[in-house]
């Protein structure tokens, strides 16, 4: 529900979700693991708690998009990941 709640605020304000143009629908898109599992990475069962939004005006400016996954598994990690977004201003 807290899903569907989110997307419909999101909608709802016309912001785009900045991540998703780069990522599709149909692939995993995780910014946190939980620290419970012993292996994160193999285990791979995260959620996406971290988002990027833009406004309509900055559509045709996004130029990427990286969830750096890499640094979950640092040597004193947190259980997010940074996430960056690349536009042309």
């Amino acid at each position: 529900m807290e899903t569907e709640t989110f997307e419909t605020i999101r909608r709802g304000g016309e912001w785009i979700d900045v991540m998703r143009r780069f990522v599709p629908e149909t692939e995993k898109l995780y910014t946190w693991w939980s620290y419970r599992a012993a292996d994160w990475n193999a285990a791979d069962k995260g959620r996406r708690l971290d988002h990027v939004w833009a406004s309509p005006h900055l559509d045709g400016r996004l130029l990427g998009v990286e969830v750096l996954r890499e640094a979950r598994g640092w040597e004193r990690p947190s259980d997010h990941v940074p996430v960056e977004a690349v536009f042309d201003v």
